[in-house]
C-alpha cells in the first residue's frame, strides 16, 4: 500500500480526489517549531484503505485543497493525538474539522490508557510491531531519505485499522457518542487556545494585580509583534518569566530595567527602550480602566479541600478502573477541585463542573456528590483487584 513521496501539485490534487471518493483518510504531519514564529509544516502523511503517501509541502506549494477536505462534511479524518493537525487546519483555512476522529482519545474511552503512544497503540490493538520513529530528524532538510519516508508513512498506515476495531468496541459499549463529544471538545480546546490573548499564554499571569497585568499585556503584545515580524518563537524575543518580572518591577529607566536578572543579554539591551515604552503605556492607563486577569483554577487549597480532594481522587480512580476508562481522560485534579468547590463550598463561578455534565455524569452518577454529602461509606473489598474499593450507601434509621 505504501507509495512514497508526492512532490508535484497535480499529483497531490489527484490524490485528494481519491480521498474524497474514499470518504475517510488517516492524517499525520511532521513539523518543526523551535525556530519560527509558527510551527513550520515539513511533511504531510495521508493514508486511505488503498493508498498511503507523504506530501512534501516544500515542493507542493498550495495545500489549500487539503485543508478544505479536512474541514468538509463528507470526509472523515482520523488522527492520533491530533492537536497539532487541528491547529494547522484552523490556521490555514479558518475552519474546524467537521468529521474528526482521534484514536488516542478513543482508546481512553474503552481502556485505562490515556495518553497512549502510537507504537504502543499499534501493538495493543493490532498486535503488530512498529520499528521506531525518526524522533531526532530535522524535517526541514532535503532531500528526505527513504528511511525517513518509510517511518513517516508508518505513522499513518495503521490508523484506519485501529479505528475500525475501536469503533466496534465503542458501539458495543454504547460509548460512540462519548467519543464524538470528546473529539469535539479537543477541537474546542485547540480553538480556544488560538483565541487567547498572547498574555494569557504566559505562565503565572493569573497571579498578577491589575496594574501588573496591564504591563504584562503590553509587553506580551510587543513580543508577539516582534516575533511575527522576525519569524522567531515569541519566547526567544523575551522569555515568559521576564515578562512577569518586568510587570511586577515596572522599571522607569533603562538602568532600572537592566538591573533585572538576565536582562543584560545583548538582544534584550537592544530592546530596552521599546520595553520601557510598553511599561509606560501600561502605567498611563487610568485606574478605573484596569482589568484583572481572567479567572483560572486557583492553586491555593485549604486543609479541608486537600483532604476531600484526595478522597474524591481515590473514588474517581476506582470508578474508572471499574468502568474501563482512562482516569486522565475522565477527570483531572482541576476537574475534581471544580466539582468540590461548587458542591461543598458553593463556588458558582464559571461553567458547570465537567464531572457533573455529559457522559462524565453517566460514568460518575451520584458517586462523588453522595460521597461529599456523607451518604456513602468506603471499604476495601478485594485488595488485589484493579478496583478494590466498594462504596456502600448509609441506611438512615428513624
Amino acid at each position: 500500500m505504501t507509495e512514497g513521496l508526492i512532490e508535484q501539485q497535480d499529483e497531490f490534487e489527484q490524490f485528494l480526489n481519491h480521498i474524497r471518493k474514499s470518504g475517510i483518510v488517516a492524517f499525520d504531519s511532521e513539523f518543526v517549531s523551535e525556530y519560527t514564529y509558527r510551527p513550520q509544516l515539513c511533511l504531510l502523511q495521508l493514508a486511505t484503505h488503498q493508498r498511503c503517501v507523504a506530501v512534501d509541502p516544500f515542493r507542493v506549494a498550495d495545500l489549500s485543497s487539503w485543508w478544505q477536505v479536512m474541514a468538509d462534511d463528507e470526509t472523515t479524518v482520523v488522527v492520533h493525538s491530533g492537536q497539532a493537525e487541528v491547529k494547522f487546519c484552523l490556521e490555514h483555512c479558518g475552519q474546524r474539522p467537521r468529521k474528526l476522529i482521534d484514536v488516542q482519545i478513543a482508546e481512553g474511552l474503552h481502556s485505562c490508557s490515556f495518553p497512549v503512544g502510537y507504537e504502543s497503540l499499534v501493538r495493543r490493538v493490532l498486535d503488530r510491531p512498529v520499528y521506531g520513529r525518526e524522533t531526532r530528524t530535522d524535517w526541514r532538510r532535503r532531500p528526505l531519505s527513504k528511511r525517513q519516508i518509510h517511518y513517516a508513512l508508518e505513522d499513518v498506515e495503521h490508523i484506519l485499522p485501529i479505528w475500525e476495531r475501536q469503533q466496534e468496541s465503542l458501539r458495543q459499549r454504547n460509548r460512540h457518542t462519548w467519543a464524538e463529544d470528546e473529539f469535539q471538545r479537543m477541537i474546542d480546546t485547540v480553538e480556544a487556545e488560538l483565541a487567547r490573548e498572547s498574555c494569557e499564554r504566559i505562565s503565572g499571569f493569573q497571579k498578577l494585580r491589575p496594574r501588573e497585568f496591564a504591563v504584562a499585556r503590553e509587553l506580551a503584545e510587543w513580543r508577539e509583534q516582534q516575533a511575527e515580524r522576525l519569524d522567531q518563537p515569541a519566547r526567544r524575543i523575551l522569555r515568559d518569566d521576564l515578562v512577569i518580572e518586568l510587570a511586577r518591577r515596572q522599571p522607569k529607566t533603562v538602568p532600572e530595567l537592566l538591573q533585572t536578572r538576565d536582562m543584560t543579554r545583548p538582544n534584550y539591551k537592544r530592546a530596552a527602550n521599546d520595553l520601557l515604552q510598553c511599561i509606560q503605556r501600561a502605567m498611563a492607563i487610568p485606574k478605573s480602566e484596569l482589568t484583572t486577569p481572567p479567572a483560572g483554577d486557583r492553586t491555593e487549597k485549604n486543609r479541608h479541600e486537600q483532604v476531600l480532594g484526595q478522597l474524591l481522587g481515590l473514588a474517581l480512580s476506582n470508578r474508572c478502573a471499574e468502568a474501563g476508562i482512562a482516569r486522565q481522560l475522565l477527570g483531572t485534579s482541576a476537574d475534581l477541585r471544580h466539582l468540590l468547590r461548587r458542591h461543598v463550598f458553593g463556588d458558582s463561578k464559571g461553567p458547570p463542573a465537567r464531572l457533573a455534565t455529559g457522559w462524565r455524569a453517566e460514568v460518575c452518577g451520584n458517586l462523588l456528590t453522595d460521597l461529599m454529602d456523607g451518604k456513602l461509606t468506603i471499604r476495601v473489598a478485594n485488595p488485589t483487584s484493579d478496583d478494590p474499593l466498594v462504596f456502600e450507601r448509609i441506611e438512615h434509621t428513624t
